[in-house]
């Protein structure tokens, strides 16, 4: 019977020190649950860049904050988001009086596909009244996401600024630079065909 409470005290001593790795157990808890949180959160960023989730929850490109300074034009040709380039009210004015002048025949007009480092940039000029109504892009940089949100921003800010100037000289956007440079050159071409 002694030899069977020996072989009980070296099991319940075996036991006890197989607790020690029980102690570590919280441990290894913690840190698997920090790589889980580091792996989701990773996991969680890539699906909102990817789908283009904003922090309020809208699946959309652009944001809906307005910026404090945009141009006088039509509201239905105002972005739905900030861009990053305050346009001066007083660039308008003053291309304005330049362009007043100007008479183009009225017609649609389309400009040469013009290389914007990340694409091509065409537009067409529809002229009525002697007057620029409307320009269309007929191709910009879309094929990134970038792009496409750049560009979104950026164009309806560009045919506004070619509208109330009546001519292609507009205000480069910051950001958008290569696109604002493709924009004047192509829509410049397109006003030439109009008599400008």
């Amino acid at each position: 019977m002694r030899q069977t409470s020996n072989q009980l005290r070296v099991n319940t001593n075996s036991h006890s020190s197989s607790a020690a790795p029980a102690t570590n157990w919280p441990l290894a808890a913690r840190k698997a649950g920090l790589s889980l949180l580091v792996i989701l959160g990773f996991a969680g960023y890539a699906y909102r860049d990817h789908f283009g989730i904003t922090p309020d929850g809208a699946a959309s490109a652009a944001p809906a904050a307005a910026p404090a300074s945009a141009p006088a034009a039509p509201v239905a040709a105002q972005p739905e988001g900030p861009v990053s380039a305050a346009v001066p009210a007083a660039s308008a004015t003053s291309t304005t009086n330049s362009a007043a002048a100007q008479a183009y025949k009225d017609g649609t007009f389309t400009g040469p596909a013009v290389d914007a480092y990340y694409g091509n940039v065409q537009v067409e000029a529809i002229i009525q009244g002697g007057k620029i109504t409307q320009v269309k892009f007929l191709d910009y940089p879309h094929d990134r996401r970038t792009s496409q949100m750049i560009n979104n921003q950026a164009m309806p800010w560009l045919n506004s600024e070619a509208i109330t100037a009546q001519s292609a000289q507009v205000d480069i956007i910051s950001g958008a630079t290569f696109t604002s440079e493709g924009f004047q050159q192509s829509l410049q071409a397109a006003l030439t065909q109009a008599g400008a």
